[in-house]
């Protein structure tokens, strides 16, 4: 599986955000987008799963499932956690496994790999930041998909909660998993390519690409 993006332009409010952005990213790789606040980071995610529309170039996935958008192949863990606050942590993660077919056993899997089990009939609404967080993340786990879309993974998680993200991200990729995240620094995995939205300009998108930086 290959992820590829040529040319991305993105305006929002009729306010060029971004322009010439280019990447190549492919199975057992992890691509982390950084940049200031407001360069660009969410809207280039949000483009990839198909939340938004680019104003200019095109992104393709070879070796996924034909039938389905990259979107549809695609988990996308955003700012707002996806929970129901007066659903229980367990009915909350039934919820998207039953909507995605995943089994329910896989459900109960995720939980204690994110240390939620003890939490399973706890409502959402009575979670922390970080365990909400946690339970977000345990839908990339849950529900088995390809590529994870990751837009500031370790907001709101503690030393531990990031260092065992860190090791569902590794065993992601081991898997042949593919992983596009947006961060203002490490998220732990040490070989990940970085895509500085900073840096790009439309003229040497092409040639950053060649030097394996994009």
């Amino acid at each position: 599986m290959r992820l590829t993006a040529v040319d991305l332009d993105c305006r929002r409010g009729g306010r060029e955000v971004f322009s010439g952005v280019s990447f190549n990213v492919g199975s057992g790789e992890a691509l982390v987008v950084t940049g200031r606040n407001g360069a660009g980071k969410s809207s280039l995610l949000r483009i990839i799963t198909g939340l938004l529309r680019s104003a200019h170039g095109r992104i393709t996935l070879e070796g996924g499932d034909p039938e389905l958008s990259i979107g549809e192949q695609a988990h996308y863990l955003g700012h707002q956690d996806a929970i129901k606050p007066s659903l229980s942590v367990a009915e909350n993660l039934c919820f998207w496994a039953g909507f995605f077919g995943s089994p329910a056993a896989d459900s109960r899997d995720a939980l204690v790999a994110l240390g939620l089990d003890s939490l399973a009939t706890l409502p959402a609404a009575y979670l922390s930041a970080g365990q909400r967080r946690r339970l977000s993340i345990a839908r990339l786990l849950a529900v088995k998909r390809p590529i994870w879309l990751l837009d500031e993974p370790t907001s709101a998680l503690d030393a531990a909660a990031q260092a065992r993200l860190a090791e569902l991200m590794r065993a992601h990729l081991a898997d042949g998993g593919l992983i596009v995240a947006a961060a203002h620094g490490p998220i732990g995995l040490a070989k990940a390519l970085e895509l500085r939205l900073d840096e790009v300009r439309p003229a040497d998108a092409k040639a950053l690409i060649g030097e394996g930086r994009l």
